[in-house]
């Protein structure tokens, strides 16, 4: 698990055979080298890899086939990546839960510098469509939370569909993270909202026409039952 608040930058290198070397030469690379060993996770662009290797300025990680076709992992030589290492017991948690499973691809569709930000819109690749609308859009809501290259970021604005969202970035977020290297066209991981799934997942078994044998009572898992009265008879109201 972790927060979506990136700690340090990274240069990603493929080993092939599905190893990646991710040297870390960034000022506060620190936090990512400390007490790294062996098993542990980080997130690179939002993905989360097994370290297999500690390295003195950085270490080996190793990604799954079905990883490689989800995310844009080897797919840049030499590109700057996003470190974070796992949430640990008692840690802030100042951005959001993000799992470091990524859910589809997006692509940078403008950048525009203002005043205090720069305002980023983002929306399907012309060959990963259907993913977007699968695993994106469904989740996209106006001020809620999404991940961008493992980056925990608000949604500013998007459309009823969820065919595009903008996000605002902060001058610090943006120089300290690999947006600031993003032209229009490039592509990025997205990890959706995992309590928007574990919302909409609820509503959709909650919308049985029929209960199942073992409900003998009225429970929030049906939509039909949640009236006025049985948010006040179950203390809600």
């Amino acid at each position: 698990m972790f927060t979506g608040l990136i700690q340090s930058l990274g240069k990603l290198k493929s080993l092939g055979n599905d190893y990646f070397q991710i040297s870390c030469t960034s000022n506060n690379s620190y936090q990512i080298l400390q007490d790294l060993a062996i098993g542990d996770s980080v997130a690179v662009d939002g993905v989360c890899l097994t370290v297999v290797e500690v390295l003195p300025q950085g270490f080996v990680a190793v990604a799954s086939p079905e990883t490689l076709r989800r995310t844009t992992l080897g797919s840049f030589p030499d590109a700057f990546v996003n470190l974070e290492t796992s949430l640990r017991a008692g840690s802030k948690l100042g951005g959001h839960f993000v799992t470091g499973h990524v859910d589809a691809i997006g692509t940078l569709a403008t950048s525009t510098q203002t005043a205090n930000a720069w305002e980023m819109r983002f929306t399907a690749p012309p060959t990963a469509n259907s993913g977007w609308q699968r695993q994106i859009a469904p989740y996209i809501v106006s001020k809620g939370s999404i991940a961008v290259n493992g980056i925990s970021l608000t949604v500013a604005d998007c459309d009823a569909d969820g065919n595009w969202f903008e996000v605002a970035v902060i001058p610090h977020s943006f120089g300290e993270t690999n947006l600031s290297y993003l032209q229009p066209g490039s592509l990025v991981n997205l990890e959706a909202d995992i309590l928007g799934k574990y919302v909409a997942k609820f509503l959709r078994s909650g919308s049985k026409s029929h209960p199942e044998p073992w409900e003998e009572t009225p429970t929030i898992n049906s939509l039909g039952t949640i009236t006025p009265e049985f948010l006040a008879e179950h203390g809600f109201i």
